[in-house]
Parts: structure tokens; C-alpha cells; sequence
């Protein structure tokens, strides 16, 4: 199974292994990462500052260029305080002009150690979920032309693709889609 989970600091032990999983902070989609000094730092006070940069930027249009959003971790079980976390899943609730270029609704990773085991296609049929429930109809996602697993996931979720722009391939997914939930 697969869950979206809030960030949440009790669950610190279990990120900063995925952290260290990852260990290129550019590989860590949907986390929102980038908004932080630095590469986040797998301890608990690093946890504590990631988890608070999610609350802060969720719904803050801080620069002019972000739109209100949704930060999930995702576990790989029920969500149980438990379960082992897997991954990112970044969840936009509307589209400026560049995320509709590039980066679309949802933005996700999973850590190598839990790659080609379903929680990718999983996360983003939840995601869509989420995000049918928030009143998006269609939602976009995208993948960089080369990244054929992403491309495979989306396509699994019912990503119908639309085009490629700047080297990005843009699949749009219904939200009320049987895969969506």
C-alpha cells in the first residue's frame, strides 16, 4: 500500500533516512526543498526546519511567482506513525504561467530504495484525488522528455499526453478518472 501523509516532525527518523536515500536534494521532487538554506540536513532539527518551511510556504504567495499548495510525504504503507516514508508529493491547486509550461499540479519523487515497487503510480492517483476533491478538474503533470519511469507512471495514472515544451512532456489527467482514486 501506499499513503499520503502530512509532514510531520514524529516522523523524523524515517525522513532523514529518505534523505540520505536520496542524497541529491535535486532529486527530491515535490519536496520543496529548494526553498530552503541549503540542502536540508537529516536530523530532527533538520526535519523540524523542513516541516516548518512546508506549513510556511503551502499557502503563502511569498514572491509573486508560487500558488497556494499541499506537501505530502508519502509512506509506504496505510499511513500508519510507523510506516516508512517513500517519497515526496507536491500538490499545486492552480497553475501560473510557468507551472503551466513546465512544472504542472503535482510535482513527486520516491527514494531509490523504494523505486519500481508501485508507490509512484500509487502517490499520484491519490494526489489526483486530492486535488478532484480541492475542485481541479483536470490536473497536469509533466517529466523531463528522457525520464522514461515518470512518463510510465504518469501514462499508468492516466496521464493523456498534450505536448512537449522545453524538453518537458505535458499529460493532463482527469481527475474523476477511474485511476484517480
Amino acid at each position: 500500500m501506499t499513503a499520503l501523509v502530512d509532514p510531520d516532525l514524529a516522523r523524523w527518523e524515517s525522513w532523514a533516512a529518505m534523505v540520505d536515500d536520496f542524497g541529491d536534494a535535486t532529486q527530491m521532487h515535490g519536496s520543496g526543498c529548494w526553498q530552503l538554506d541549503g540542502d536540508p540536513v537529516p536530523t530532527r532539527a533538520g526535519c523540524a526546519a523542513f516541516v516548518a518551511m512546508t506549513e510556511a510556504t503551502a499557502t503563502a504567495d511569498l514572491d509573486g511567482t508560487r500558488v497556494p499548495s499541499t506537501y505530502f510525504w508519502i509512506a509506504g504503507g496505510d499511513g500508519a506513525p510507523d510506516d516508512d516514508l517513500v517519497g515526496f508529493l507536491h500538490l499545486r491547486h492552480s497553475l501560473n504561467p510557468w507551472l503551466f509550461e513546465q512544472g504542472g499540479h503535482i510535482g513527486y519523487s520516491v527514494r531509490p530504495a523504494a523505486r519500481r515497487r508501485g508507490h509512484a503510480t500509487r502517490a499520484l492517483a491519490l494526489g489526483v484525488a486530492v486535488a478532484g476533491r480541492l475542485g481541479i478538474d483536470r490536473v497536469l503533470v509533466t517529466c523531463d522528455v528522457d525520464n522514461v519511469a515518470s512518463r510510465r507512471t504518469i501514462e499508468a495514472g492516466g496521464g493523456v499526453l498534450e505536448d512537449e515544451r522545453a524538453g518537458r512532456l505535458r499529460f493532463w489527467i482527469a481527475s474523476g478518472s477511474p485511476t484517480a482514486g
